[in-house]
């Protein structure tokens, strides 16, 4: 090799070492957690132990009217929409972040009138000038350390944990709509259950009244039942209201205002048809599929990278500069020969002494880097304790429901034997208005019933996560490796 050739191979090799540098900092690592091998809550008809896949759990309902809500809700509601505009804006950060990295280049024009004073040992000699100037400014400060490229991690870490945010805000939009139309149905339902007894009861008013005027009971009786009916009847209007209430809520979920809420809603229907089984995989499933969990680790990835670009500044800046431009002392002069000028040269600068403000902002964000540490973990936990409670209140509402189904059976049975008792005289009236009050319970309570299974499964799927959401690593995080040390360098 000739030794120009060497010359210049060196010089490509410094120009590629000035250019890249190296990065300063801790790399991120994903934070890793022993995870339970499995659910504390056993499983049981309606649960298994498949992975879970489906995003759109909503539409496991089968009911296309809920599911068009939904859809509707997904598109139009207002939090999210505000969630959206907090997405543009960390992407809109991100491409600040990045133009760091591009030359900045300024056009100025100026005039300078200068007269020097004559009390100065020059002044006499140097006449009073005059100087127009057109001129382009260009600064280009070289990433050595890799400030900029911590700055733009930082950035996408940032914008993944918006992404994040957003996800988790369409998953707790569509279950606050799916548990919102389960109170509507159920609202409904214990309405027309209500007016079912009410009428039951108002029949019984009539025949006690037609035996009271044969003579046969005592005008307590009549008594009795008119207080049963009128209390029957009082419940109507709360009844109503819930309905009411839980229209209106829908109505701002979708992002409208109540009067502007679909008439078919208005319509009595049943509660959703639960699915038949939801698959709740293991614990280790949520630190993959929870959007808070990985925005949680997206927030801890940014204060890592943020540790970086504070590193790289106690490190030597250095940037290359320069002028191009027309300059004269007339401005008739300026686009004419002659005219032009240029500067160019580099430029260090490095930070020997600021009182310990470098140091500290290091360990001021290794600090905040290690609360992003804890608040991943606190989140891994309150999702373990969120996705055990929905199984322990879905599993144990079923037991509830099963026995009220018997009940209520039982209480219509009840109410049957009372009353023809009461017609051929082997039982007093107070036999019948207990069972009737009996009945119009235990039928109100086995519709709550319903409706708090179907919640509780809302609740599972919430819990769970409801779909996959991208993470800083795309490798799956390992449910027994022990924590690493984020902060070695």
């Amino acid at each position: 090799m000739t030794g120009m050739a060497l010359r210049g191979a060196l010089a490509r090799s410094l120009w590629t070492l000035l250019v890249a540098g190296c990065t300063v900092g801790p790399d991120f690592r994903p934070p890793e957690r022993v995870m339970p091998a499995a659910w504390r809550q056993p499983r049981v008809a309606g649960l298994s132990d498949a992975p879970p896949t489906d995003a759109d759990w909503w539409k496991t309902f089968g009911d296309p009217l809920l599911t068009r809500l939904v859809d509707q809700a997904l598109a139009q509601n207002l939090d999210l929409r505000a969630q959206l505009a907090r997405l543009s804006a960390a992407r809109a950060l991100r491409g600040v972040a990045a133009a760091d990295g591009w030359p900045s280049v300024d056009g100025r024009a100026n005039y300078e009138d200068r007269r020097e004073s004559r009390n100065t040992p020059f002044g006499a000699f140097i006449p009073r000038t005059s100087i127009h100037t057109v001129a382009a400014d260009a600064v280009w400060e070289l990433d050595l350390w890799g400030r900029v490229r911590r700055g733009v991690e930082a950035a996408e870490r940032d914008l993944g944990a918006r992404e994040a945010d957003l996800a988790g805000a369409r998953l707790s939009v569509a279950a606050e709509v799916v548990s919102t139309y389960v109170d509507l149905r159920a609202a409904q339902r214990r309405l027309r259950i209500a007016q079912a007894n009410l009428s039951l009861q108002q029949q019984t008013l009539t025949l006690v009244r037609s035996r009271l005027n044969a003579g046969l009971v005592a005008e307590r009786d009549v008594a009795q039942a008119a207080t049963n009916v009128e209390s029957t009847r009082a419940r109507l209007p709360t009844l109503e209201t819930a309905a009411l209430q839980a229209q209106h809520r829908l109505a701002v979920l979708l992002g409208r205002a109540p009067a502007e809420l679909p008439s078919t809603l208005n319509e009595p229907g049943e509660l959703p048809r639960l699915p038949v089984s939801v698959a709740v995989g293991v614990p280790a499933d949520l630190l993959r599929r929870r959007p808070d969990v990985r925005a949680a680790e997206w927030r801890l990835a940014a204060e890592v990278a943020r540790i970086g670009v504070a590193e790289a500044e106690r490190y030597p800046r250095l940037s290359l500069g320069g002028t191009l431009g027309l300059s004269a002392n007339a401005l008739k002069d300026v686009f004419t020969d002659g005219s032009d000028l240029s500067v160019f040269g580099p430029s260090l600068r490095w930070n020997l002494f600021d009182g310990g403000r470098l140091r500290n902002r290091i360990r001021s964000l290794e600090a905040s880097a290690e609360a992003a540490q804890i608040d991943w973990e606190r989140t891994v936990l309150l999702a373990l304790e969120e996705a055990e409670n929905a199984f322990v209140r879905f599993v144990r509402e079923q037991a509830r429901r099963t026995a009220l189904g018997r009940a209520a059976a039982q209480a219509a049975r009840a109410v049957e034997l009372a009353r023809t008792q009461y017609r051929t005289g082997l039982t007093d009236f107070q036999a019948v208005i207990d069972s009737e009050r009996t009945v119009a319970t235990v039928q109100d309570e086995l519709v709550g019933s319903d409706a708090a299974v179907a919640t509780s499964m809302v609740a599972i799927f919430k819990a769970l996560g409801g779909g996959v959401v991208q993470g800083p690593d795309d490798k799956k995080v390992r449910a027994d490796a022990p924590a690493p040390d984020r902060a070695k360098r």
